[in-house]
């Protein structure tokens, strides 16, 4: 291979040591002068030019009259070869040697070895905005002073560019110690993903038309081959709107949906928004993968809530057209190659439609704020963020992702080595590192609703399905592909005698004298649980004593499951602990009767949980209301 001279001197400038640790012209430039080569005078410029002649013997601060004897000696010869004047040679000789070394700033260190892995010593510019890297390394310093107080020693933080697909910031790790692992960057690094993995789903089955933004999804306890959630407040609701599920971060109606949707689908979905630590197949994590199951880096994570962001600002700033290359477009270097991937505009979606984007941040947009935050939309309701927290088994990983119109945020506090601590949650530690920056940022006007890619429907006001006849509906504006979901499955008319205290049929009342009225009814579990939190929701009248009343399942066990094998333990008493039954009654302040077989065992009126015991073998458990409905479960203990 030949070079120019040009290409020579290129290459040595940048190989050539200069003492210490300091490698190549640009850095010793930098290191000894603060500027860059082509700022430097005619004797600083000298001074680098003789310290590759002996870098270990000599440089700035050791030896200093020899170093200033070979400079001059340097600048004698370019007077002589008249490459500078006299009057040059003179100032350029009065010139003091360099005594200390400048600082190199370290405004991201992190990054700077990320791109020397990637880069080596190619020349590059990042993408990297001064001032907004200064911020956030403040407010993670500051954070870190807090959150190490709890024994929280790790943070990390990263901000993107929605318009210019770029990374604005970029701290990987907290100015922690080399004993909780500082310079490991943790932008990168594999955990436990927690709840942030829940708008993703909610946002393919939106787009799926599994599912409309605020329908009712189940929320009642849920054993799924074996394999029992629970919510973080260990509550239920029965049930509640999809979106209030996102915003609230209910562990059960996410595991219910995944079961609906499929695992893989799901993850397959994730391996198109380029979680490539979601990697061992489907069947690994199965449903535990959307509460914390897989792992993923903060860097995957924020990218594919920029693809998100993308996706929406791009198809309403064109033709409501979607980018297929919408994920390669991520970069921390300016003039990189896959900086600005070439748009492969077109009408049909490539990962999301638009209107399920948009729905999703919508409902991310009413997550409780953390503390201090609370009342935020009384004094700046149009500052707003899609934003969503999440927190790993045992409290060892805490995120929060943020999106505004301009930017993604996203934070991850914790312990490098992977020790949980109790105060370490999304809301409490993450969060608010996320909203010291956002109230910080200018107020941008939200996304604009992508119309073309939605649909303006009746919608019932209590289910939020698709309205019927029967319900209270009002006009909502849904992804287009809803239009294929279902009607209302809970709003039924029921016939009520002229009092509407009672229900009667055909047989016991002229249809002139009854009354028809529509009523909400849920079935018995998401009843029961739902009418603790909602004491408007009234349950359908009995029937009156000379009708007689169509068979209907009006009890239903809640806990645990028909066929269960209930394993018999002891306490350190010695003693046989007992098991929870629990089951649902349609009609509120109702007697329910106990039995276990043949034995009456306890009686029960409006909250129906009882505990008991049985020897080793098979049982029924039965359970008769005051008006001899009865529902049976048959179970083994052993």
């Amino acid at each position: 291979m030949r070079l120019s001279k040009e290409e020579i001197l290129e290459l040595y400038a940048s190989h050539a040591p200069y003492g210490g640790n300091v490698i190549g012209l640009d850095m010793a430039s930098w290191r000894y002068f603060g500027r860059k080569p082509h700022e430097l005078s005619w004797a600083e410029s000298a001074t680098l030019a003789v310290l590759p002649n002996a870098p270990g013997l000599i440089y700035p601060g050791k030896r200093e009259s020899q170093l200033r004897e070979k400079r001059d000696a340097l600048l004698l010869k370019l007077k002589q070869e008249n490459i500078i004047d006299d009057m040059d040679y003179e100032l350029a000789v009065s010139e003091s040697i360099p005594t200390r070394d400048f600082r190199v700033p370290q405004l991201a260190p992190h990054l700077l070895n990320r791109a020397n892995k990637q880069y080596g010593t190619q020349k590059i510019r990042t993408t990297i905005d001064y001032q907004m890297q200064e911020t956030v390394n403040r407010i993670v310093q500051n954070h870190h002073h807090i959150l190490k107080q709890n024994d929280i020693n790790n943070l990390a933080m990263l901000v993107l560019d929605i318009e210019n697909q770029s990374v604005s910031a970029y701290v990987g790790n907290a100015p922690t110690s080399r004993e909780h692992q500082k310079d490991v960057d943790i932008i990168t690094a594999p955990r436990s993903t927690g709840s942030v993995l829940k708008p993703f789903l909610y946002a393919t089955m939106l787009d799926n038309g599994e599912l409309l933004p605020h329908s009712l999804v189940k929320d009642i306890p849920t054993v799924i081959n074996g394999y029992n959630t629970q919510n973080f407040d260990k509550n239920y609701s029965g049930a509640v709107p999809a979106s209030q599920a996102l915003s609230r971060s209910l562990n059960v109606p996410a595991v219910r949906m995944l079961r609906d949707h499929g695992v893989t689908r799901f993850y397959d979905k994730l391996q198109d928004l380029g979680q490539s630590h979601i990697n061992r197949g489907a069947g690994t994590y199965g449903l535990s993968l959307i509460i914390g199951g897989g792992e993923s880096s903060l860097w995957d994570m924020s990218h594919a809530y920029l693809s998100m962001a993308t996706i929406l600002k791009d198809y309403t700033q064109t033709s409501s057209e979607y980018n297929h290359n919408v994920m390669d477009g991520l970069h921390y270097v300016e003039d990189d190659g896959n900086a600005f991937a070439k748009a492969d505009l077109k009408t049909t979606p490539h990962i999301y439609g638009a209107g399920s984007i948009y729905h999703t941040f919508e409902a991310m947009k009413n997550v409780n704020r953390p503390e201090g935050e609370e009342i935020w939309h009384f004094f700046n309701p149009n500052h707003n963020m899609a934003w969503k927290t999440g927190t790993s088994y045992g409290n060892r990983d805490a995120w929060a992702i943020g999106v505004t119109p301009r930017y993604v945020i996203g934070v991850w506090t914790g312990n490098a080595d992977g020790e949980g601590r109790a105060e370490m949650t999304g809301i409490k530690s993450a969060a608010p590192v996320l909203f010291d920056l956002f109230n910080r940022l200018p107020q941008q006007e939200w996304f604009a609703p992508p119309y073309d890619d939605m649909v303006e429907i009746d919608i019932c006001k209590k289910s939020g399905y698709l309205a019927t006849p029967d319900c209270e509906a009002e006009q909502q504006w849904i992804p287009a592909v809803g239009e294929r979901y279902d009607s209302c499955p809970y709003h039924k008319i029921i016939q009520l005698d002229a009092t509407q205290s009672y229900q009667v049929n055909a047989d016991c009342e002229p249809v002139s004298n009854m009354v028809a009225k529509s009523y909400f009814t849920l079935p018995p579990v998401m009843a029961w649980y739902y009418r603790r939190t909602h004491p408007d929701y009234e349950p359908l009248p009995p029937y009156r004593a000379d009708c007689e009343s169509p068979v209907e399942n009006v009890m239903t066990f809640i806990r645990p499951n028909a066929g269960t094998t209930i394993t018999l333990t002891k306490n350190i008493k010695g003693k046989t602990n007992e098991t929870v039954f629990e089951l649902a009654h349609k009609i509120p302040n109702t007697t329910v009767y106990w039995y276990l077989d043949e034995d009456y065992i306890t009686s029960t009126k409006d909250f129906h949980e009882i505990a008991l015991s049985a020897a080793p073998g098979k049982h029924i458990i039965t359970a008769v209301d005051e008006d001899g409905n009865d529902v049976k479960m048959s179970l083994r203990f052993k």
